[in-house]
């Protein structure tokens, strides 16, 4: 036998849970879900609460707003400096990509070596230029890396760790194109004009920063 409309509801919302149950930090079903359901079977949903709660949940991932700002305001930055054609990618912890641009007349490979540049300040916590250091003063130690690696890491300057205003660790960007040490400056540019810190803005925070070897 069929239920109607009026039972299913009231399963849905003996099974919800209520507002004062939800977790403090972040919520269990979507929005999306709740507004759904409250059209469709006229169940009350607690989704003032969740909205209220999800703005409260700390970042503590990359988002894609904002690594397409940080991007943009790499490119701004490169066009306004007259620099060479710039690559820049922003990766999440674990170097998943998250965004990705190359401008006109960017060779080829420079998604590689952004890429490499990312991946190098995460796996040794750093920036890609402290990672360079390093493979000179440590080229054995440095040579297991790369291998380990599979070659996924391209120590030269241009790849910085984003970081939360507290400090954590939200992902890594890499920049590729003019000099390592222009890439790097564009890369710290564009990590402050989404808001958010470098290693360098957040010597003083709780969470572990290196910026020397």
């Amino acid at each position: 036998m069929v239920g109607t409309s009026g039972n299913i509801g009231e399963r849905l919302r003996l099974m919800m849970p209520k507002p004062h149950t939800l977790p403090d930090s972040c919520p269990i079903f979507p929005p999306r879900f709740l507004v759904l359901q409250k059209k469709r079977h006229g169940v009350t949903t607690p989704t003032t609460t969740y909205n209220a709660r999800i703005k409260e949940c700390p970042l503590t991932m990359i988002t894609l707003p904002h690594a397409e700002k940080i991007i943009d305001a790499i490119l701004v930055r490169a066009r306004e400096l007259k620099c060479r054609p710039i690559s820049a990618v922003v990766v999440e912890p674990g170097a998943i990509v998250k965004a990705f641009k190359k401008e006109d007349g960017s060779s080829m490979l420079r998604f590689e070596m952004a890429m490499g540049k990312a991946y190098a300040a995460l796996a040794l916590g750093r920036s890609s230029s402290l990672v360079r250091e390093r493979a000179e003063a440590r080229p054995l130690f440095m040579d297991f890396l790369f291998k380990t690696s599979k070659e996924k890491i391209f120590a030269e300057g241009g790849g910085m760790l984003i970081r939360a205003a507290n400090g954590e660790l939200l992902g890594a960007v890499g920049v590729t194109g003019d000099t390592q040490e222009q890439d790097e400056a564009l890369a710290a540019h564009g990590i402050r004009a989404a808001g958010l810190k470098t290693d360098e803005d957040c010597a003083n925070s709780a969470h572990p920063v290196r910026l020397k070897n």
